[in-house]
């Protein structure tokens, strides 16, 4: 199986900071692929960099056989991102929010309209396209922003946090919805999760990353055996460690900031 993200000795600085260290990975087309890591790790930069928002300090990352140093436009129409803050109007309707997406990617108005409803209709959202998006619950806007984020018909479907604060029986509707997609549309997911259950029990193949670097790769029965233990979330722990990341996170945060701030002051 060809692979659709390919990332080759990644790396990205922030001043003197490290946030990631010489990564390499591969993404196969039609995977459903777990990124997992502690707080500060680098599982967020590296989505980022993936996802053209943050410019890599070196390294080579071709995405649907797209370079994305040299076809950065090309990459970004190749893939669909459900951030783990909401990105919403709250303003606008289900359906503003949806044809506005559509119309900022160029999807013709006919393939528009019939994908939005086909989308809408597919995340039980339909009956609702006229609400506003300040009236819905957290799943519902969850929900919304899945159907937004496949309207362009996009190869890789990027979550960060997809189910984060929502209620199990949502998040098992979420994740029965992207199943379905991954099935029908052979669509590729490629995700972060704090929830240990859910990766193993939906991802296909799982990479761990801690301090920048990806300390280890496979499917959870591989990593399982690896770390000789009988579950996804010992195996984690026992490759990351059980100290809490909140210090590690926060400096890392304060690091890019800095560094943010002496680029925007040049």
């Amino acid at each position: 199986m060809e692979n659709i993200i390919e990332v080759k000795n990644l790396v990205k600085k922030f001043g003197d900071f490290t946030a990631v260290d010489d990564i390499s990975f591969n993404v196969k087309k039609g995977e459903i692929f777990a990124f997992l890591g502690p707080n500060g790790a680098g599982k967020s930069t590296t989505i980022k960099i993936l996802t053209t928002i943050l410019n890599p300090t070196s390294g080579d990352i071709k995405l649907n056989g797209h370079d994305a140093a040299d076809d950065a436009d090309a990459v970004r129409h190749s893939f669909g991102i459900v951030f783990q803050d909401p990105s919403l109007d709250d303003d606008l309707t289900a359906l503003e929010n949806m044809n506005l997406h559509g119309v900022l990617y160029g999807v013709p108005s006919k393939v528009r309209k019939e994908r939005i409803e086909q989308l809408l209709n597919f995340v039980e959202l339909w009956d609702r396209r006229k609400s506003l998006v300040k009236e819905f619950s957290g799943g519902m806007k969850r929900r919304l922003e899945i159907a937004r984020g496949l309207l362009h018909h996009p190869a890789v479907l990027f979550l960060d946090e997809p189910t984060l604060g929502l209620d199990p029986q949502t998040r098992n509707h979420m994740w029965s919805y992207l199943q379905d997609l991954n099935k029908t549309e052979g669509i590729t997911v490629f995700f972060t999760t704090h929830y240990m259950e859910e990766a193993e029990r939906i991802a296909q193949r799982i990479a761990i990353i801690d301090h920048g670097k990806i300390i280890a790769a496979g499917t959870a029965d591989e990593l399982r055996k690896k770390t000789e233990t009988d579950s996804l979330e010992d195996a984690f722990l026992k490759l990351t460690g059980t100290m809490i990341r909140d210090e590690d996170a926060n400096a890392a945060d304060r690091m890019r900031a800095r560094h943010n701030m002496r680029s925007g002051n040049r």
